[in-house]
């Protein structure tokens, strides 16, 4: 059984055994081999967390045996708000810019960075827009630029050590809307590059229709509705969307689901 890390919680028991008691090692080679691998984890949680925690590895250890591990070390759930109307306006751009770190062995967030961005081809918003998305005028008015506010993405992102080359991170979204269309859509107009991270994520829909065999026609109000969770916040935020699509990856995480990117390659 590998965690994100890739480590072998096996190899784990087994490169450990000198610093273990030999009755502990023993019952916790027991607690592994004999379970199916649902009951492997629930081995893991009533039984060797408990002991474990008691030899100095703590909660982590705990929070990790309580599903199994992902592929990644970290997702970073996005949802971008833009200008529109009806109809559509053309080139629609990014007005609210939210970003949660979400903990790959304990689905819990870590980090957030969100920012309002000021639109510069259409800079009034519209009153569908802001019926819509929540977002008033005051909200965008003086705030950063698209480009400025990649660069604090950038900042953000290599201050959460999501840079580093041994960090496995994902980003995830509802659809491939925003790093397949809008991000890139708005960069070429602006002439500004696409950060290689932007270029992989996870699309929350087909992930929960891998896992639950049904396509959420109405995106997070039909996920919800099929893991019988609450919604959180209004419909349209971007940083409300964002908590729900990381309520809903950790629902599914509990249940067993492992996350794999859905995108592409460039």
């Amino acid at each position: 059984v590998s965690d994100a890390s890739g480590c072998s919680m096996i190899a784990l028991l087994h490169t450990g055994a000198a610093k273990f008691p030999q009755n502990l090692l023993s019952r916790s080679r027991q607690a592994v081999f004999p379970f199916s691998p649902a009951g492997v984890f629930k081995g893991f949680s009533s039984i060797v967390s408990r002991k474990l925690a008691s030899h100095g590895f703590g909660a982590s250890m705990a929070a990790m045996s309580s599903f199994p591990p992902q592929r990644y070390h970290y997702f970073l759930v996005l949802d971008f708000e833009a200008t529109c109307d009806k109809p559509q306006i053309h080139p629609q751009e990014i007005i609210e810019f939210p970003i949660l770190k979400l903990n790959g062995r304990t689905m819990e967030i870590e980090s957030t960075f969100h920012m309002y961005v000021q639109p510069v081809v259409h800079p009034q918003l519209t009153p569908f827009c802001t019926e819509l998305t929540g977002i008033i005028q005051g909200m965008v008015d003086g705030q950063p630029s698209l480009q400025q506010v990649l660069e604090r993405v950038d900042e953000w992102m290599a201050k959460e050590g999501l840079l580093d080359p041994s960090v496995k991170s994902i980003f995830v979204t509802c659809g491939d809307w925003d790093l397949k269309v809008m991000l890139p859509g708005q960069c070429q107009y602006l002439g500004l590059p696409v950060a290689d991270y932007f270029k992989q994520w996870i699309n929350l829909k087909k992930a929960y229709s891998f896992a639950m065999g049904s396509w959420p026609k109405n995106g997070l109000l039909d996920m919800n509705k099929g893991l019988n969770l609450q919604h959180i916040g209004r419909p349209h935020s971007g940083i409300d969307d964002c908590k729900n699509i990381a309520n809903i990856m950790k629902t599914l995480a509990h249940r067993g689901f492992i996350f794999k990117q859905t995108s592409k390659p460039f």
